[in-house]
């Protein structure tokens, strides 16, 4: 971002943390009053969503700076992986593939809506502000924009190999990288909000719910077969669970992004050079594994539970990330952001409409785009826990695909700055 830094009121990881913890606290003690006034309040504005704003607060009042902290960094390598691992493990894996094509037909759509968007969104500009756009420098506005596709359609990994390919200014990349965190942010709430008011959406969608219905009463009637009062050994076993295979896909990760890095350095465009992609796609697939043995049984002691906290706190931590007054700063290039994202928001809205797809669909199908692995289970989880593996495994197919979608944008993008000028 540009402009000073100032300093922030709080640097300690710990006290940070703490808040953290009491806001979630906070939030759910609230939302299960019985107080008009909060029932109320939590008929518009879901907790999860609280979860995930009041976090940014901090960052926007310049109170916490998150690139000073190590919250995020430990949450996403370290609880994420351990809460898909339990996850996944207490899915009903049968049932989730029965899901159907319809949640890839809506990933691959929010990618189409991606390509598409950033193009016409910087078309768009090119008509009201013809000189913002026309440069053809390290710091030209298309430029830094590859770096947005590359990170929409896959990650940060997808994001630096735009960074390189295309040849981007500092400067640029700086600017684009905050209007991708803040819009990204932005349209993050807004799936979280149609996660909490499903039914109404897809009322609207006038959409089948029959298959995620179907999957997700299956997972609550198992756990409430199974159910029984934790004694301290359940815990410490999922614990056990969780994090044990957590190690062992950061060791695995480690080796094979090493392995793909020195030996195929080509193909760090496909991501199989980056540790965080190999850590989550080990870690769902130990998780895959896990469900078909007496590991499931765990879910009736809480391992969903105990999963669903750690996205809890993964998303107090992704809020951090939120500074709304970043808007002000850049607000033409926020401006650019916003038409992207609603070019691929109608898109997405428009394919889910036709074919009838939930809104757990559109919302998983634009998050494994936008969010990637980090953020894509907890939209998941957001509709029922035992659905993250879904948003998981698209986020993997992101990285696949996300540096190949993201050049191809970024040419496009070029031609028409080169008309601009």
């Amino acid at each position: 971002m540009t402009g000073e830094r100032m300093t922030p009121m709080i640097s300690n990881d710990a006290i940070i943390f703490g808040i953290l913890a009491a806001i979630l606290g906070g939030v759910f003690l609230t939302a299960a009053s019985e107080n008009t006034g909060w029932k109320r309040f939590y008929r518009i504005f879901p907790p999860l969503l609280l979860c995930y704003f009041l976090p940014s607060l901090l960052t926007t009042f310049g109170l916490v700076d998150p690139e000073e902290s190590n919250l995020y960094f430990a949450a996403s390598r370290y609880l994420l992986p351990a809460a898909l691992v339990l996850l996944t493990a207490s899915a009903d894996l049968p049932a989730t593939i029965s899901l159907g094509p319809k949640a890839l037909i809506m990933f691959f759509t929010g990618t189409l809506g991606v390509m598409i968007g950033g193009p016409v969104a910087l078309l768009l500009t090119s008509f009201v502000a013809p000189d913002l756009v026309s440069g053809q420098g390290p710091d030209a506005v298309w430029r830094g924009m590859t770096t947005v596709a590359g990170s929409w359609i896959g990650g940060s990994a997808n994001q630096t190999a735009m960074y390189e390919i295309f040849d981007v200014g500092g400067d640029i990349f700086s600017v684009w990288i905050a209007v991708d965190i803040i819009v990204a942010n932005i349209w993050l709430a807004v799936l979280l909000w149609i996660a909490a008011n499903q039914k109404q959406a897809d009322a609207v969608l006038k959409a089948d719910r029959s298959a995620v219905d179907r999957v997700r009463d299956r997972a609550e009637a198992y756990e409430a077969e199974h159910a029984r009062i934790p004694e301290l050994r359940h815990l410490i076993y999922i614990l056990a669970i969780g994090f044990g295979a957590t190690g062992i896909a950061h060791v695995l990760g480690d080796l094979l992004s090493g392995f793909f890095g020195e030996r195929f350095p080509n193909l760090d465009q496909l991501s199989l050079n980056s540790q965080f992609f190999w850590l989550i796609l080990i870690a769902t697939a130990i998780g895959v594994g896990l469900s078909f043995t007496r590991v499931r049984k765990l879910q009736g002691a809480g391992a969903m539970k105990v999963g669903s906290v750690f996205i809890y706190v993964l998303v107090t931590t992704v809020g951090l990330n939120m500074n709304v007054a970043a808007l002000l700063e850049t607000p033409a290039y926020f401006a650019i952001g916003a038409v992207w994202i609603l070019i691929h928001a109608a898109l997405l809205i428009g394919v889910a409409f036709l074919i009838k797809a939930p809104s757990f669909f559109m919302a998983v199908g634009s998050q494994a785009n936008v969010g990637g692995a980090a953020s894509a289970p907890v939209v998941a989880a957001a509709f029922h826990p035992s659905l993250a593996p879904v948003g998981a495994l698209l986020a993997v197919l992101g990285y696949i695909i996300g540096t190949l979608g993201a050049w191809f944008t970024g040419l496009v993008m070029m031609q028409i700055a080169a008309g601009a000028g």
